[in-house]
């Protein structure tokens, strides 16, 4: 368990530093009279709220989803297989964890959004379950669902928030799904 929370805490750090250490401004951002109003676009932010699993290994896991998620709704490449070596090293310490370890692997070495993408819905299949066996002590888990993913065949995936910010099509459709369940 020590080792499990020290390594989710030396990841987290990690990654925090990364992301803080860039002070550069894009390059738009500095030409005068530069019309940002053309280029808006969103970008969601990982917020894995008040969530706690009762399955402490997958808890130290879970984090690591929210992060994939969030990479993947941005369309950030890069990011998602940051998150995915993540989740890969957590995954390790979970029971059956043969299943994780491939999809995990399969994100990391893509090169396209849409491959990580589909490796992600069947690891968010394999990542509901999970968290509907473990159950949860704090906070909620949504199941959201996106009935246009995966060539119109649907797919799901978890949320902290009820909000849909959809991780199969990112900004082109980023309010596209409902929920389907609340893991409590």
């Amino acid at each position: 368990m020590k080792t499990i929370t020290s390594l989710a805490i030396t990841i987290a750090a990690a990654t925090l530093l990364s992301a803080c250490g860039n002070t550069q401004k894009p390059a738009e951002e500095s030409h005068e009279g530069h019309d940002h109003a053309k280029e808006v676009k969103t970008e969601v932010v990982a917020e894995t709220g008040h969530v706690s699993l009762k399955d402490d290994k997958l808890n130290a896991v879970y984090p690591h989803y929210i992060h994939l998620t969030t990479a993947l709704t941005n369309g950030d490449v890069a990011e998602a297989k940051v998150a995915a070596q993540a989740i890969e090293l957590g995954a390790k310490e979970l029971s059956n964890p043969a299943g994780l370890l491939a999809l995990t692997a399969k994100i990391g070495d893509a090169t396209d959004i849409e491959v990580q993408r589909v490796a992600f819905a069947a690891l968010s299949d394999d990542f509901i379950q999970r968290a509907k066996a473990s159950g949860v002590t704090g906070g909620e888990i949504y199941v959201e669902y996106c009935p246009m993913a995966m060539n119109d065949k649907g797919a799901s995936w978890l949320s902290n928030q009820k909000d849909i910010k959809n991780p199969y099509y990112g900004e082109s459709m980023l309010t596209c799904g409902e929920i389907k369940e609340t893991i409590k």
